[in-house]
């Protein structure tokens, strides 16, 4: 795998709000990624970071994204109004990989950056090939019963999900029912004994982002 290093800022400002990231690019591409954080984090998070630097040797272009929430505020999580610009900004960010890489387009990220992927492609089908979907926050913790699902029958794209099975966000079994509602080729990758940030930099994460792009070839390589 190659070092933290190998990879650039990005900034696009032809788009409103713009695209600001970190581009992974190999020699050779043959599709892109977009990879957006979760709610307290940002696009140096180190499992986006590493999962980039994986998907990256195996020939794919990866723009790790700061949603717009965070290009504003350097801390803390987004507001109640900020999830539609997010989804904007993410938009924005397929539109931006596009003029740079042929070939399919997969958009995704952990826990609040994947839900609102989720959320833009019920919208817009036909933005993205597929979704990688880390950590989905399935409900808050200890409140099993405010699932976020009401999009989830209008979600056409198929879908990867990596679910740790001690996520307080949904159980494994939570997450299998919530499948049955997405009308579309799924998969749930179970990572064992991993929490909401998938144990990443723990020994259960080690062997995460080979174990995820492997998975990844695996289900989109179908046709999928």
């Amino acid at each position: 795998m190659p070092s933290a290093s190998n990879f650039e800022p990005f900034f696009d400002r032809d788009w409103e709000p713009q695209v600001r990231g970190y581009l992974h690019r190999p020699e050779n591409s043959a599709g892109g990624l977009i990879l957006a954080h979760g709610a307290g984090t940002n696009a140096q998070a180190p499992l986006l970071i590493a999962l980039a630097e994986a998907f990256c040797v195996e020939g794919v272009t990866v723009l790790r994204v700061d949603l717009p929430y965070r290009q504003l505020r350097p801390h803390g999580p987004p507001g109640p109004g900020d999830a539609g610009r997010d989804r904007e900004g993410l938009n924005n960010a397929v539109a931006a990989v596009r003029k740079l890489v042929p070939g399919r387009i997969f958009l995704g990220g952990h826990s609040y950056g994947g839900r609102q992927a989720t959320m833009l492609c019920a919208a817009d089908p036909e933005l993205v090939n597929g979704l990688l979907l880390l950590s989905y926050p399935l409900h808050p913790p200890r409140k099993a019963e405010q699932l976020r699902v009401q999009h989830l029958p209008n979600l056409r794209n198929p879908s990867l999900f990596v679910h740790g099975t001690r996520d307080p966000f949904g159980s494994v079994g939570e997450v299998q029912e919530a499948l049955k509602l997405i009308p579309a080729e799924t998969r749930l990758l179970a990572v064992e004994g991993a929490g909401h940030d998938l144990n990443f930099m723990k020994k259960v994460g080690a062997s995460l982002p080979a174990e995820v792009v492997a998975a990844f070839q695996e289900f989109f390589r179908k046709g999928c």
